[in-house]
This record gives structure tokens, sequence and C-alpha cells, in this order.
């Protein structure tokens, strides 16, 4: 890929900005001589004013989120997004988070440019386990997990039942629940067809993942090795 296509689908602004950087010899590489638009400097190699380049195509990094932010670039009010750098929200292809949580849910978060890798993440074929922690306005009842577990639930508006969900009871109203799909608000919902109702809602894991000494707000990259941990063959 040309070094200005490169700049530019990475965010950092149009193509006709970075032919100007180039030719104001702002681009260079680890050593600090000059790049021009053919050179052939691999990706870790090049500097943008004197730093690093961002993660190359492919990346997926991993947010704490916090309550009250939307995951979308369109919609009204705090969006994920803004808890990034700027330009990652130009890159080509798009930086999409994998599934969502709603403004109300915190806890774990995972985004990617690579569509491929997604698309399997969030494939019914992929068994991912996610692991919510649970605050319910109502004292737990023992029938709770029965119902959760035995893979026949039906949600309200919905046709097919869910998979098997399994609850550990933590104190008289929390929980924590491992499900291995992700429909709309299921948790939620799920609480609700038990006669309960959800008050805090938190992704603690995901496959093998976890958000460790993550604060809330902030993210990281996952090494090769996290990002491929979590493809599961079925």
């Amino acid at each position: 890929m040309k070094l200005i296509k490169r700049l530019a689908n990475l965010g950092y602004g149009s193509r006709k900005e970075m032919q100007k950087l180039i030719g104001m010899r702002a681009i260079t590489d680890a050593a600090g001589s000059p790049l021009d638009d053919d050179s052939d400097t691999a990706h870790a190699d090049i500097r943008y004013k004197g730093r690093p380049l961002d993660p190359d195509f492919g990346m997926v990094l991993l947010m704490h989120k916090p309550t009250g932010y939307v995951c979308s670039l369109k919609d009204r009010g705090q969006l994920v997004y803004e808890l990034l750098p700027a330009r990652f929200a130009e890159r080509k292809p798009v930086l999409s988070s994998i599934g969502r949580l709603d403004s109300d849910t915190s806890g774990l978060l995972l985004f990617t440019d690579d569509g491929d890798y997604l698309h399997k993440i969030i494939s019914p074929k992929n068994h991912v386990a996610k692991i919510y922690e649970v605050t319910c306005a109502r004292p737990l009842e023992p029938h709770y997990g029965e119902v959760f577990a035995a893979g026949t639930l039906v949600l309200e508006n919905e046709k097919d039942a869910l998979k098997p969900a399994f609850l550990d009871v933590t104190g008289e109203k929390t929980a924590r629940l491992t499900l291995y799909e992700g429909r709309y608000h299921q948790v939620r919902r799920m609480f609700a067809a038990v006669g309960n109702h959800v008050e805090t809602l938190h992704r603690a894991q995901m496959g093998p993942l976890t958000l460790g000494d993550l604060k809330p707000g902030k993210w990281r990259l996952l090494s090769a090795e996290e990002a491929q941990g979590l493809l599961i063959q079925p």
C-alpha cells in the first residue's frame, strides 16, 4: 500500500494532507530519514511526526466500557469512540465494536477493523463464553438457575429458545451469569422473564479475556495470541 493511502486510511488526515506532510519531511523511518510515497518501509518502522504509527490493520482492542456510553458512531449522547483517539473513528476499514453493550451496561468491550475476525467471534458456531455480573432489584429465586440452564426459555417476541446459560448466585440479589450467545438485551430480558429486574449489569469476561486492572474508560491492544484465543472451534 502506498504511504499516503496508508496514513489516510489510519485516520491521520486526507490524502492531500498526508501528501503535504510527506513533502514537509514529517514522515520518516525509525532512523529519522524522510520517506516518500513509494518508500518500502515496514509499518513498525514508520514515524508520524516522530512517533510510531497506530497499529496496522487487523488490530483488536479491549476497552473497559463505563456506563453512560453508547456503542455507536452515529447515535446521540456519549459514544464509546470518544474514549479512543479521534482518528480511530476515521480508520478504513472502519473500527467496529464486536457486539454491543447498552448505555447502562459496563465492562469488557472489544473492537476490531477486521471484518472476518468480527464475524467469526459473533458467529453462533463460535461458542465464546460471556460472563456478566448482575445485581437485581429483588432477591434471586432458587428456580432461576434451572430455568436458564434448561435451554427452553423463549424470550418475549421471539420464537427460538435460548441456549443454556449458567447462573452462579453470589449474594441475595447478585449473581454471575454465563452466556454463549448475544441476543438483544438478553440478560435483562432473561431476568424479566422470571419476574425480576436487572439494576446493574457488568460484563466481566469474554472467553479467557478479563479486564484485569484496566480502569473504566481505558483500553489496550490485544496480542495476536489473545485475539486468536477467542476463536474456539465448534
